[in-house]
């Protein structure tokens, strides 16, 4: 017999499909006859990747997992994603016209507005965690509120915040690789790695498999963000759905400028070859965590 190919595109679309119809049943929850519910359903339903959802599921069946199981911890995941995108968009931050190829939300509806709807998709993210952790058994409940510290910590003040805090403080004043490897790992990298370590929890890995996937979802997590590095220099705007040559304009840190675009593309994929080879101790189920590695660096948007 030969070799099975992955099929990445139908997983991805698949999931993606998945994690739409239970976020639209969260946001339906919280009712869009508002103003309010309005501009969060726009921002969480206006497309996107879905990259750390799906890494969540992704992760939890290589380790032998249900979707169903890790379905609320990937809608929470996204809600965090989506306000982090939602307040990075806004003026006083990167003042963005476009995200996900439609006017951002603070453009849609208003900065106030703006502001209030990614606050409110941080709170709900972890109501859903907070509500599952009520309704499991069995011991689950201990592992649920790991999730939420996990979670909390990677999107907060030690986490996602701070990176995000040192890319406005850098902007305009150059700083080396390492700085600049510390900052994407906060700013971006936190949020995917606990995308698969919080999978890990519920699914109750040994050590030696969260460290294997620590490994995976940490490199993968940096070769992410220098991929968008690159993708924001020679993209197309029209895949991408936000417009190109923003880093330069506001004088941010990037690979692209600190290493060149070849040196960028080298460091990615150097990056995947690390990611993939933490997977060596995993069988075929891992074969989705493998695809999304290189997904990560071949994407056109």
């Amino acid at each position: 017999m030969g070799t099975r190919i992955f099929d990445l595109k139908k997983y991805l679309s698949t999931l993606r499909q998945l994690v739409d119809e239970a976020l639209q049943g969260y946001l339906e929850d919280g009712s869009t006859s508002t103003r309010i519910g309005q501009a969060m359903h726009y921002s969480v339903m206006a497309g996107g990747k879905r990259l750390r959802p799906i890494l969540c599921i992704a992760a939890a069946e290589t380790l032998g997992g249900d979707r169903q199981a890790v379905l609320p911890l990937s809608c929470a995941l996204e809600c965090i994603h989506t306000y982090s995108l939602i307040h990075d968009d806004l003026p006083a931050m990167d003042n963005d016209v476009l995200r996900r190829g439609n006017p951002t939300c603070h453009v849609k509806f208003d900065e106030a507005t703006a502001i209030l709807a990614g606050d409110a998709l941080l709170t709900l993210a972890f109501e859903i965690l907070a509500d599952t952790a009520s309704r499991s058994s069995n011991g689950d409940p201990v592992r649920w509120t790991t999730v939420i510290a996990q979670m909390a910590a990677a999107a907060g003040y030690r986490g996602m915040i701070e990176g995000q805090m040192r890319d406005i403080a850098f902007e305009g004043i150059a700083i080396d690789t390492d700085s600049l490897k510390t900052l994407h790992r906060l700013k971006t990298g936190r949020m995917i790695e606990v995308s698969v370590a919080s999978a890990a929890t519920v699914c109750c890995a040994s050590q030696d498999v969260q460290q294997a996937l620590q490994t995976y979802s940490r490199n993968i997590g940096l070769a992410f963000q220098v991929a968008d590095d690159i993708l924001n220099v020679k993209g197309d705007p029209l895949l991408l759905g936000k417009s190109t040559g923003t880093d330069q304009m506001r004088g941010k840190n990037t690979y692209a400028a600190l290493l060149g675009l070849a040196g960028a593309e080298q460091f990615a994929d150097q990056l995947i070859n690390k990611a993939l080879n933490a997977l060596d101790i995993f069988d075929s189920k891992a074969d989705s965590l493998r695809a999304i590695a290189r997904y990560v660096i071949e994407r056109k948007r």
